[in-house]
């Protein structure tokens, strides 16, 4: 877990696409270790975040470095909201956000 300290938050462009069986598989181009899923949009978006966190711990511990189109900034102040902010592509299929 990431210490107030190095706290960032992060802006990742995620692909929200439904399935055929039901629910929802969310992915990120830049990050292709970030896959997570769920039964409803709000599910697999909640878990987007720990799927963020685990690639993250993935990189720091492969010492590898995040691409340069994922930006970090530190908050202006003590916050409690999650590290990561949500950017859906323009391409987002209208259904999967609905």
């Amino acid at each position: 877990m990431h210490s107030h300290a190095d706290t960032a938050i992060y802006t990742i462009t995620l692909i929200l696409a439904p399935q055929p069986e039901g629910g929802y598989t969310v992915t990120c181009k830049e990050l292709p270790e970030l896959i997570t899923e769920g039964d409803s949009v709000d599910e697999a978006l909640e878990n987007v975040q720990d799927a963020f966190i685990a690639t993250l711990e993935l990189y720091e511990h492969l010492k590898r470095s995040l691409p340069d189109s994922i930006t970090a900034k530190r908050p202006e102040r003590e916050t409690n909201k999650p590290p990561l902010q949500i950017v859906f592509p323009a391409t987002a299929p209208i259904s999967a956000m609905a």
